[in-house]
């Protein structure tokens, strides 16, 4: 993997894993329960100008990464929702890209998106634990990759996603010796 892909991706690309038991789910939600405190105990310390330091080169602001993950979780806890709800909906896409450029992700604190996470992953993991297997198996159409999805390849996607980002603002702070 050169450089930039390393940046890029820090944990490699998502791949949907073949099977998803009853334990991966389990450590899935763990993540998803824990990443809350996780990333705003790595965040809650850096200055303004820390976070307005890109995690790559061309890459977004940490502030962005963290409004980002207000943005997607919240986006991506409505479509558990609407799947737990509705028989396979389309949801709705969105470009990231261009919601990362807003002011609200571009320049605007941390501290209401680290709260966003917060309350949306507890009432998240809340759902998710009273889910039984077969309310894991509902799905959605994500029509920007055309191609059905269940919650619990969801799960395993928003479980890497934490993670991923979290890898970004941290391999940036270890590098500028933040941390």
């Amino acid at each position: 993997m050169d450089s930039l892909e390393q940046k890029k991706y820090p944990i490699g690309r998502f791949e949907i894993p073949f099977e998803i038991t009853d334990q991966d789910i389990d450590h899935h939600i763990k993540v998803i329960k824990n990443f809350p405190k996780k990333i705003k105990h790595l965040v809650e310390d850096l200055s303004d100008d820390q976070l307005d330091e890109p995690y790559r080169k061309d890459g977004w602001k940490i502030r962005q990464v963290i409004n980002h993950l207000a943005d997607s979780h919240m986006n991506a806890f409505i479509r558990f929702k609407l799947a737990l709800t509705e028989d396979n909906p389309v949801i709705k896409a969105y470009d990231e890209a261009q919601w990362a450029e807003l002011q609200d992700s571009f320049s605007m604190g941390i501290d209401s998106s680290l709260k966003i996470l917060d309350g949306v992953h507890k009432r998240w993991v809340y759902e998710m634990k009273c889910l039984t297997n077969k309310e894991f198996e509902h799905t959605f159409f994500h029509p920007q990759q055309n191609r059905v999805f269940t919650l619990k390849e969801s799960l395993t996607q928003y479980s890497w996603h934490c993670n991923h980002h979290f890898a970004h603002i941290k391999n940036l702070m270890l590098e500028k010796k933040w941390i």
